[in-house]
């Protein structure tokens, strides 16, 4: 019994060796997929068109400034962020115990797909029906996002995740560039006037999600080892019991608690941004649709342009000094998108020109885009290089708890800053998150992150 025991023992160590090994192309490129394809949902309907549907056409309180419009919004997804951060860790530690992330993975994204399609019915007649359904699909997505990462530290050594999730998020920008681009071309102008076309945003969003993420299931691996829980006890129950261990045990990852920290001020702001850049552009900037086209473009490509960039030198610099390089960037860019009424006017003044807003926040638009994909790359990486391997999905599932509390808290706070200030005063709250989570992710050490996560997987090999 003790040799079978000590031979089971080395074949697990051997097995944990094995997953530490680069995953092949094929299987990395499907793990990529779940980012080209989602990004469908981020872009088309957080983003760039439904958004901007609901809070102009459906609610379309223009003469109070979209105020309630933009608080309808904001509470939709602050509730769908927080039934993620309420769920998210639980989930994490069943999906470690029972070996079963590409299920939960597949129950998230069929929900999605299901929820988004049926934002076809959503009119002003039934607002409502529009708060629930961004609920449900939201919190899908947005959940499915903290389910895939969990994949990450499988696919390659820890010299190698910056430049997998860089490559991750990349595919997630070209992606949004197909679906979007195809949808603004075939949909045309937010407009009550073209609201029977437009209308199909939804529909044509779940379709590019349930296509294009097949790979996905086909092609990545499940790793792990199934457990079964005792007789007489769920999976529930241990999944709780799980994450009751693990917050005991927290206090030993202390470069992963401030980071997450850290992570909870930068993910306020870039949800800030993600979901109101295009309600910024319309109320305030006033932008026509091919402003508006361009602005999308530039975006994408810039993200995805930072993401591989950054991704290859982060492995060299090191995730965290990008992960701070970019939250600087961030700075500068909310400061740009706040002035840019004024700097229009010092541009055309000093170099006697005739630009508008519009043309003056494209140049804005770029550097927020090569900040968006690297500061959401890089933390992914930090977080699988500080997780034990055989709680990937578990920490992981902390990370998506500090980003969508930090989703929920953000959004809707500003939703309700905007209502006493305006859109374009609450928008400097960003700049106030990108710099407080430059100043707490300072402490965080690296090499003692991951020194700390190693020896925790070293414990549980013994």
């Amino acid at each position: 019994m003790l040799i079978l025991s000590q031979a089971s023992d080395l074949k697990h160590k051997d097995d944990k060796l094995a997953q530490r090994k680069r995953a092949s192309k094929k299987e990395i490129f499907g793990w990529a997929m779940f980012d080209f394809a989602n990004q469908a949902y981020t872009l088309l309907i957080i983003t760039v068109i439904f958004g901007d549907l609901f809070t102009h056409v459906i609610v379309g309180d223009a003469e109070d400034g979209y105020r309630l419009g933009n608080l309808l919004w904001s509470l939709s997804l602050a509730v769908s962020y927080f039934m993620v951060v309420v769920s998210g860790p639980v989930c994490g530690a069943i999906m470690d115990f029972s070996a079963s992330k590409k299920r939960f993975l597949f129950v998230s994204y069929l929900l999605t797909v299901i929820s988004t399609a049926m934002l076809y019915f959503v009119s002003s007649e039934y607002i409502w029906l529009g708060v629930l359904l961004i609920i449900v699909s939201n919190f899908a997505y947005a959940i499915g996002e903290s389910f895939v990462a969990s994949f990450l530290p499988d696919l390659g050594p820890p010299q190698d995740l910056g430049k997998i999730s860089g490559f991750g998020w990349a595919m997630g920008y070209i992606g949004g560039l197909f679906a979007a681009g195809f949808a603004l071309a075939l949909l045309g102008e937010v407009s009550a006037e073209n609201f029977d076309r437009v209308r199909w945003v939804g529909p044509l969003a779940a379709v590019f999600f349930l296509v294009t993420a097949i790979p996905t299931f086909l092609w990545v691996r499940e790793r792990g080892r199934h457990h079964v829980p005792p007789p007489g006890t769920r999976y529930l129950t241990v999944g709780f019991q799980r994450l009751r261990t693990t917050l005991n045990e927290l206090a030993m990852f202390k470069d992963l608690v401030v980071f997450l920290t850290s992570v909870f001020f930068a993910m306020c702001g870039i949800y800030i941004i993600i979901t109101f850049a295009f309600i910024y552009g319309s109320q305030v900037i006033g932008w026509d649709e091919q402003t508006r086209v361009l602005m999308f473009i530039i975006v994408q490509i810039s993200a995805a342009a930072g993401a591989i960039g950054f991704g290859l030198v982060q492995d060299k610099i090191g995730a965290k000094v990008t992960y701070n390089i970019t939250l600087a960037m961030w700075v500068a860019a909310v400061l740009g998108i706040y002035g840019t009424p004024q700097m229009t006017e010092f541009v055309n003044e000093f170099f006697g020109v005739e630009w508008q807003a519009q043309h003056v926040f494209l140049v804005v638009g770029c550097l927020a885009g090569l900040s968006l994909g690297p500061t959401q790359s890089a933390s992914r990486t930090l977080v699988g290089l500080f997780a034990p391997h055989h709680k990937a999905a578990e920490f992981f599932g902390f990370w998506g708890l500090a980003s969508k509390l930090a989703a929920m808290i953000g959004v809707l706070g500003l939703g309700i800053l905007q209502t006493q200030v305006g859109l374009q005063g609450a928008i400097l709250f960003c700049g106030v998150l990108f710099a407080l989570a430059l100043l707490v992710s300072l402490p965080v050490n690296q090499a003692r992150g991951v020194q700390m996560a190693e020896r925790a997987d070293a414990l549980e090999a013994k």
